[in-house]
């Protein structure tokens, strides 16, 4: 599905470690009644494109939901351009688009961060999109900075040196990753002669070789006006800004050059004489992968919304067919698929994850069976149907926030040649037949068209490697620059207009149901959407060392079955009608997501009670989810972010504090159906459990309604609590390494036990974390050893105050080579940032950008429910959801002086790597 799908995927710039998933397995799922057409006036109604004489596309959108706009600039440039030796030259011009421009000589991050705006960029296959939100009178600001970089970019010899680095060290962190080893190699064989076939991220073998005039030549080639799209979404006034927009972009020149796509050398599928045999990759990992690729066509064809039916119908979500015949059946720990959809004939792709012990080859007889069933049977009207309604409501609940409104027209724009592309797409898809699906699974599911990839990992046991300890010495001393200075980078900011009158959030209502069920409303009529966020005290702080995994595997088995509804019917009880509702046990409780239509609010409602009051936990559902949780604990434990974390938190807290506790094999398969039944019996209670509601709804039904479904859920006695005892610092500085074979990068966590949320000086370590390495681009970390010295593709630093204090941590990924470098980089800031403190000028800074970007939050729906949520569970005020702006104001140097004296302590450190080896200096060396 485009929106969910291909069109997200790419290389985040800085705020993600890893490749957006690619999936079609929407958890938001479909109606097996008639289905009434969505409009897709909604996302269209109100746009207004003007294009410029320049040739620029300028596509504007009101929406006065928040005080809030989105500014997204889209070239129609990406992977699908370059040739074989020049791979990878649309993303690193993108991260060079961050290194400034001929007037402003500076990092753009630190210029949007002061600005408070929620930033990013991607490159994918065919386009690279810089989007930015911010509160409204920060537009004119924001496009004064995409216009100049459109036109000024820097790209010369230094900018590059260091941001090869950056994007080696990127490139090099997805190797990591065994999945998307397999899928570069099933795209090079599916795709030999196409842009498509090669990683949207490029090779290092292929970075390293980039020249200046190389990358020079394709910012001159493709940023052109003529080759983009601005788009604008949110709260301003169309004309006065779209003035703004033609003295700022107006005056840009089209290139002498003009921007035109290549062609490529292939753009129909290979007409293959019979099967070929499976790719088969043996290397280090941990799980058995399998992936399917077949060559479909663009995304202007007629065929695409049965395309995008079709593959609803197989991977969305539980009642799907594979989901059914694989994972349901024990040989698959998941499944999912997805159409990429592009300017020239994409692919269709199923990817799957072997269950422990099974083999790759039977999983691929079962797909192929359920291939050729769909091929020689048309599918049922149920089935159509509850994929319509996935795919309707999927769009609905996945534009709620404007940010999302412009990516969905920069995406329709650049990629289908026309915004309104929408439209004629949901108006299809209400009228495609079961006919339709069928023929179109026979002419694209061909096994003789199909590019097929096995992963078999020659380590199945998914045991790391050796381990070893190190001393506190570093082999090399490390003197940082000096902190940016703000008054430096004032100069370069665009003047922004004067602060407007912001909105005064609206509080949530408050009420507790006679059984102690908490409950937070806050209605919202702008969108005929539900966000339901909720907790818990059920989290894995309970299992206990010996039944390590136990919540989790609880919250895992609540939807496999009530009293009177299995499995299958609570899935097609919410994928009817395209909604959805997860459980996810973590530290401190557990997770419960919510969306729908408003409609069918009551469905979500019931759904819930009747999950929470009257869980089976069938007994062979539970061994499916073991083995699944067995799958996932290999993945973690080959993985140096999943288990460089375990090994800092074990190494901070001792055997006997729940935060020590994970789960291993033998913990794993030590719980019975017994211990499940258990633990649900005394932690999952009404007076434990606190939701949160915010979308188009009624208070007073919504009360009814959940009087009405919860009024039977009943506990006795009192709630189970922990008294979990404080954590002292480690006596000494801690170096811990941790070899995992195969794998090209290395995850450092370095820190110490932190605070919890409700610490008078939470507000003040906040302020403190955004000047340290609060973002990768414009902290003192991330200039310093990013920037300036490109060792590393993210690096960032945090808090993670709860209930309890978690950890202070920071996280480095490195080449192997430059691990000990980071490290003693980081020291030596933290040591600097110890012995001068932060300037009034940074710190207030810091505090602009935090209260600056926060109304961004409160313009999602979904954000808001989480924050309401958060609030309320942590203990704290229904008011913070609107005092939290002038609690970072309130915050006074005194307080940020004593903060880095308790908070930052370079001796007392924990260090952790997890990686490929020798990324420890050998003592005395």
């Amino acid at each position: 599905m485009k929106l969910r799908s291909y069109m997200l995927i790419g290389f985040l710039l800085s705020l993600v470690l890893s490749i957006v998933p690619f999936s079609g397995n929407f958890t938001n799922a479909a109606t097996p009644t008639a289905v009434a057409p969505v409009s897709a006036l909604s996302f269209t109604q109100g746009v207004q494109k003007t294009v410029l004489d320049n040739g620029l596309t300028v596509l504007t959108k009101e929406v006065h939901t928040a005080p809030v706009v989105s500014v997204q600039v889209w070239y129609k440039v990406g992977s699908r351009n370059e040739v074989k030796g020049q791979n990878g030259i649309s993303h690193q011009l993108e991260h060079l688009m961050f290194k400034g421009t001929t007037d402003r000589p500076v990092q753009f991050g630190r210029l949007f961060s002061a600005l408070g705006s929620q930033f990013n960029a991607f490159t994918s296959y065919d386009e690279t999109a810089y989007f930015g939100t911010v509160q409204r009178d920060k537009l004119e600001a924001l496009l004064t900075l995409e216009a100049d970089r459109m036109e000024n970019s820097l790209v010369g010899t230094e900018q590059l040196t260091s941001e090869k680095r950056v994007v080696i060290s990127e490139l090099q962190g997805y190797e990591n990753s065994p999945g998307y080893r397999l899928n570069r190699t099933v795209m090079r064989d599916a795709f030999p002669s196409r842009g498509y076939g090669l990683p949207v991220g490029g090779t290092k073998a292929d970075v390293e070789k980039f020249t200046v005039d190389q990358v020079r030549n394709y910012y001159q080639t493709y940023y052109s006006p003529e080759n983009a799209t601005l788009v604008i979404t949110g709260d301003f006034a169309t004309e006065p800004v779209l003035k703004v927009v033609k003295e700022t972009y107006g005056k840009l020149p089209k290139r002498a050059k003009t921007a035109v796509a290549k062609n490529s050398a292939q753009v129909t599928a290979p007409s293959s004489v019979g099967k070929k045999a499976p790719i088969v990759l043996k290397q280090p990992g941990s799980a058995a992968l399998l992936q399917a690729v077949y060559p479909l066509t663009d995304i202007n064809h007629p065929d695409v919304p049965a395309i995008d039916l079709m593959d609803a119908i197989l991977t969305g979500g539980r009642s799907s067919r594979l989901y059914q015949a694989l994972v349901e059946s024990g040989l698959a720990s998941s499944v999912s698929g997805g159409a990429a959809e592009l300017i020239e004939p994409g692919w269709y792709e199923i990817d799957a994850t072997a269950a422990p012990g099974k083999e790759l080859g039977k999983i691929a007889q079962v797909l192929q069976e359920s291939l050729a069933k769909l091929q020689q049977q048309p599918v049922t009207s149920e089935e159509l149907n509850r994929a319509k309604t996935q795919l309707q409501a999927s769009y609905i609940l996945g534009n709620q926030d404007i940010t999302s409104q412009a990516t969905q027209l920069g995406y329709n724009q650049t990629v289908a040649g026309d915004y309104r592309f929408i439209e004629r797409y949901l108006a299809a898809i209400a009228k495609v037949t079961p006919a339709q699906v069928q023929q179109v699974a026979k002419t694209y599911l061909n096994p003789a068209k199909q590019t097929i990839g096995f992963f078999e990992p020659t380590q199945p046991d998914g045991k790391p490697g050796t381990s070893n300890a190190g001393s506190s010495r570093t082999v090399e001393n490390f003197s940082p620059g000096k902190p940016v200075d703000p008054a430096e980078l004032a100069k370069y900011l665009p003047p922004t207009t004067s602060a407007t009158d912001l909105r005064k959030q609206s509080l949530p209502e408050e009420f507790t149901l006679n059984n102690g069920l908490r409950v937070l409303l806050l209605g919202d009529r702008n969108l005929p959407t539900i966000n339901l966020s909720g907790q818990i005290n059920a989290g894995s702080e309970f299992d206990g060392n010996q039944k390590a995994g136990l919540a989790n595997l609880t919250a895992n088995n609540l939807m496999n079955g009530t009293q009177t509804k299995n499995a299958l019917d609570l899935a097609k009880t919410l994928e009817d009608r395209g909604a959805g509702l997860d459980f996810s046990a973590s530290r401190e409780g557990v997770s419960v997501s919510g969306q729908g239509l408003s409609a069918n609010l009551p469905i979500l409602i019931q759904t819930l009670a009747d999950v929470l009051e009257n869980a089976t936990f069938p007994a062979d559902q539970l061994e499916l989810s073991r083995q699944r949780a067995l799958t996932s604990l290999k993945v973690q434990q080959d993985d140096p972010r999943g288990l460089g974390r375990q090994l800092f938190q074990q190494a901070i807290y001792p055997e006997n504090h729940p935060f020590h506790s994970f789960p291993t094999a033998d913990s794993l398969k030590s719980i019975t159906r017994d211990d499940l039944l258990g633990f649900y019996q005394t932690h999952y209670r009404p007076d434990s459990t606190t939701i949160a509601l915010v979308g188009d709804f009624e208070p007073a039904e919504v009360k009814a309604l959940l009087n009405q479904q919860f009024g039977k859920w009943q506990a006795t006695g009192k709630p189970p609590v922990l008294k979990i005892a404080s954590v002292p610092l480690p006596q000494t500085l801690t170096r811990l390494n941790k070899v995992i074979p195969g794998k090209a990068e290395a995850v450092t966590y370095i820190g110490y036990n932190g605070i919890s949320r409700k610490d008078p000086r939470f507000y003040a370590a906040l302020v403190l974390n955004q000047i340290l390495g609060g973002d990768t681009l414009s902290s003192r970390l991330g200039t310093e050893v990013r920037d300036r010295q490109g060792l590393t593709y993210g690096i960032y630093s945090g808090f993670a105050a709860g209930i309890n204090p978690g950890p202070f941590l920071i996280q480095i990924q490195t080449a192997p080579g430059d691990t000990q470098k980071a490290i003693a980089s980081t020291l030596a800031l933290l040591k600097q940032l110890r012995e001068q403190g932060v300037t009034e000028a940074e710190f207030n800074a810091a505090k602009r950008s935090i209260t600056n970007s926060y109304p961004v939050d409160l313009a999602n729906p979904s954000d808001v429910s989480s924050i309401i949520l958060e609030n309320a569970v942590l203990g704290l005020s229904r008011s913070e959801i609107r005092d939290f702006p002038q609690q970072i104001q309130a915050v006074t140097m005194a307080q940020m002086q004593q903060a880095i004296e308790d908070f930052i302590k370079p001796e007392n450190l924990v260090i952790v790597t997890a990686g490929p080896g020798d990324t420890v200096p050998k003592i005395g060396s």
